[in-house]
């Protein structure tokens, strides 16, 4: 660079004296300034490109013989060649009417290695450096490659890095380079300190983030590795948490970050201003569209008067709002909320202006970041496209559903001007976290039927096509097995229908008079029909065999030992509405099924069937975070034609009513055969709060309960002598802790039954995977 700018500070001089500069065996006189701006030459002579030859090095120079060349094309010329990386000087002069460009060649990379490295793999650190085999050695490459490993290391919360190099020549212009790494201790997160918070203690707002204090699990976890752009996400996320309690003048003061060298860890102290709480005051709504009625539209807003102000109503009740004036014809009208603040009385009056946008259109989707998840999965949460009117509220609801599925670990969408000015470009920038978990669930019977285990695998982003996959395999010290592949495709044809299938076979050696073999399939497709509301149709086909010594079996199970195999072969519709705020821990929120099934297709059933659940949460203390919540189940059976099979009635137990064995209450034959029931119904209480004196962000929660309910009912031939058929309840009582861990919801459960049968089978510890419902 150097030797070119000595050059062109020459060319300068020759044209402001007209005097004569030697090069070489050659004389170039330029006689003016004019002059100068307008050289030729005749040929282009190369000197030293062995390696690279002298036609690259001609494509990557401005001037070209017999055509008029300045000082500018000399400069962006001998730019060009450095920029190749292949030359580590670059001079160019003139002689007569030849160009003559000089060139030293970099050594060339033989062999690219990485010492030291445990933490992050070779290939992954191949792919984090630009300087590969093959290609030129470069010092500030080199210099800019080291930057990028420590990068990569501090991304995963080792910033105590040190990478040195060791180059090693390996003769004919060739190098051999070593990256050496000490990876250094893990740098962890000490301290996430709050000011400024009077409403919500330290341990609640520090569960709201997804950085977390480093502690004996976060080498699983990793979520004590700092990250700029994941402090503004839980920044953001700390502005929703109080947005949505009522607090809309909440600020963020400050984030301060501190790296202590001495122990390696971080320090996060984040300043707030939580303001005054408010409740929602007056709530209207009005219209500049001429001939959308804003009294009609009232009724789509989900904000009412006294109630806690929160920012999500808002939003929905905008995105109803939209949706009702869009499908109207009117795609451009634009939902602002107006705020009007009482500070007397600590309310906000909303106002939903309906007013007309301007036209704009969605010039193109651009979908950033998404390492795994393939670009059209993202997509498809969408409901415009190319060329589709724009509506920020339709953006809104996407980014929603993008959070909902669970593939990231954030979303955040933006616009910015298209080629024209009624053009937008929507740019989804989103982040890949892992989507896969191995579950395990286990119970115990004191009734002699030992331990049972069972272990799963499940993907939520099979292959990153958004498809969902499991795999169970149980089995307990009674022989009994059981074996289930799941698979749920969430957009078949196209189209927003969860179509799947479920494959099961299980084997029970639980019971002391037969044992119990069972295989089937169900096919499913789930369908839409409000963003709570869904419904889902079955195809069921089961296949069931019964075996045991005859002479120890109650005359039903005789029949079925008789008559085995058995078949079932039934189609059922599912009703579902679900409002919960979350899928592992739901604070508030509604979810309930009701389903209805008939067999009679084919097969050995012919029943009609009719059941349902419901859950209600609610957060009983906003400070304390006590979440409470009730739920309540009912079933009934009834034949279609003749007597209903033992395997057609219900069975309940411990999943329903805690402190029992699944199938541990209801009728049953005088020599213990479970015979099951036509009617039940149970209800449950319970409330749950973090363990005092644990860390909230370790999630570790406590939980007490109370369960009651029934199964009764007989419509199965040769059932002389049943026992428990009539209306009799079971209750029980009991504690639990819930560790929402890596691996997923782990639940332990001690239940005591205070309302029993003699002939109910007590099961008083539970351990599974998911919380109870």
């Amino acid at each position: 660079m150097k030797a070119g700018s000595k050059f062109l500070n020459a060319v300068s001089a020759i044209a402001l004296s007209a005097s004569v500069v030697s090069s070489g065996a050659g004389v170039v006189v330029l006689s003016s300034a004019m002059a100068a701006q307008a050289a030729t030459i005749q040929r282009i002579e190369v000197r030293g490109a062995q390696r690279t030859g002298e036609e690259a090095v001609r494509s990557n120079i401005t001037i070209r013989p017999g055509q008029n060349f300045s000082n500018a094309d000399i400069d962006d010329s001998v730019k060009r060649l450095y920029a190749t990386g292949f030359f580590s000087d670059v001079r160019i002069s003139v002689s007569g009417g030849t160009l003559v460009v000089n060139v030293s060649e970099n050594q060339l990379v033989n062999q690219v290695v990485f010492n030291g490295n445990r933490k992050i793999k070779d290939d992954k650190l191949q792919l984090a450096v630009q300087t590969q085999a093959l290609g030129p050695y470069s010092e500030s490459l080199v210099t800019s490659d080291i930057a990028r490993i420590k990068e990569a290391y501090k991304s995963i919360g080792r910033s105590d890095i040190e990478v040195t190099t060791q180059v090693v020549p390996v003769g004919e212009g060739r190098v051999n380079l070593a990256f050496v790494i000490n990876e250094g201790d893990r740098t962890k997160i000490d301290k996430i300190n709050f000011v400024g918070n009077n409403a919500y203690g330290d341990g609640r707002l520090a569960a709201v983030l997804s950085t977390k204090k480093s502690n004996m699990l976060s080498f699983l976890t990793r979520k004590d590795v700092y990250n700029e752009d994941k402090l503004r996400a839980d920044e953001d996320a700390l502005r929703q948490f109080y947005y949505n309690h009522g607090y809309a003048d909440f600020r963020i003061v400050s984030s301060d970050v501190q790296l202590s060298d001495a122990d390696n860890a971080y320090t996060v102290t984040i300043t707030v201003e939580e303001g005054e709480r408010y409740n929602y005051g007056a709530i209207n709504v009005e219209s500049t569209v001429e001939g959308v009625n804003a009294e009609e539209l009232k009724g789509l807003v989900e904000t009412k008067d006294g109630d806690v102000y929160k920012a999500k109503d808002v939003q929905k009740s905008m995105e109803a709002i939209s949706r009702r004036v869009s499908g109207a014809g009117y795609p451009f009208a634009r939902i602002v909320p107006r705020g009007d603040r009482n500070f007397q009385n600590n309310t906000i009056n909303v106002t939903y202006l309906v007013d007309q946008g301007e036209r704009a259109y969605v010039e193109r989707i651009e979908v950033r970041g998404n390492t795994r998840t393939r670009d059209y999965v993202i997509r498809r949460e969408f409901d415009i496209s190319e060329g589709d009117a724009f509506n920020q509220e339709v953006i809104s609801r996407a980014k929603r559903r993008l959070e909902a599925l669970g593939y990231f670990g954030s979303v955040n969408i933006t616009t910015s001007p298209g080629s024209s000015s009624d053009r937008v470009v929507v740019v989804v920038e989103v982040e890949d976290q892992p989507t896969g978990s191995f579950g395990i669930g286990a119970g115990y019977s004191a009734g002699g039927d030992g331990l049972l285990l069972e272990a799963s695998v499940e993907e939520k982003n099979f292959l990153g096509r958004g498809q969902y996959i499991r795999v169970a395999a149980g089995g307990g010290l009674d022989d009994s097995q059981s074996y289930n592949l799941s698979f749920t495709e969430p957009y078949f044809l196209g189209y927003r229908l969860a179509a799947g299938f479920d494959l099961y076979k299980s084997k029970t050696g639980s019971n002391d008079n037969y044992d119990y073999d069972e295989q089937g399939v169900t096919l499913r497709v789930t369908a839409p029909i409000t963003d709570d509301l869904a419904t889902t149709f079955r195809y069921n086909y089961k296949e069931m065999t019964y075996s045991g010594d005859t002479g120890e079996l109650s005359a039903p199970f005789v029949d079925l030992v008789n008559g085995s195999p058995w078949t079932s072969s039934s189609v059922s519709q599912t009703l579902t509405y679900n409002t919960l705020d979350d899928r592992v821990l739901a604070r508030e929120g509604i979810y309930a099924t009701l389903t209805h099934e008939f067999a009679g297709l084919g097969g050995d059933s012919d029943f009609y069937k009719i059941y349902g659940k419901a859950k209600y949460v609610q957060l009983l203390s906003d400070e304390a975070d006590i979440i409470g919540s009730v739920s309540a189940s009912a079933g009934y059976v009834t034949p279609t034609s003749g007597n209903l099979k033992p395997y057609d009635q219900f069975t309940i137990g411990g999943k329903e009513i805690r402190g029992f064995e699944s199938n541990g209450i209801g009728p049953r034959m005088p020599n213990g055969d479970a015979l099951g029931g036509t009617t039940y119904f149970t209800a449950s209480a319970e409330a749950t709060f973090p363990v005092p004196g644990v860390p909230q962000d370790f999630n570790l929660r406590g939980a007490v309960f109370a369960d009651a309910g029934t199964l009764y009912g007989n419509d199965v031939a040769n059932s002389a002598g049943v026992q428990g058929d009539e209306l009799t309840m079971r209750s029980s009582v009991g504690a639990g802790l819930i560790w929402i861990s890596p691996f997923g919801p782990l639940r332990f459960d001690y239940a005591f039954p205070i309302a029993k049968e003699d002939f109910d089978k007590v099961q008083n510890f539970r351990f599974s995977m998911a919380s109870q419902f």
